[in-house]
């Protein structure tokens, strides 16, 4: 999975790699490097 660390604040939707259902992933970026992820499973 790739991260753009230009926004230090971002949620979007993903299908997984694996299973193909979709995931919610909130990142928290801080000068440029990762210091918070979530995933959450969101199928219905």
């Amino acid at each position: 999975m790739l991260l753009d660390p230009s926004e230090s604040k971002q949620t979007y939707v993903e299908d997984c790699e694996v299973c193909c259902n979709p995931i919610q992933l909130s990142v928290i970026f801080f000068d440029g490097e990762l210091i918070g992820f979530e995933a959450v499973n969101i199928e219905q």
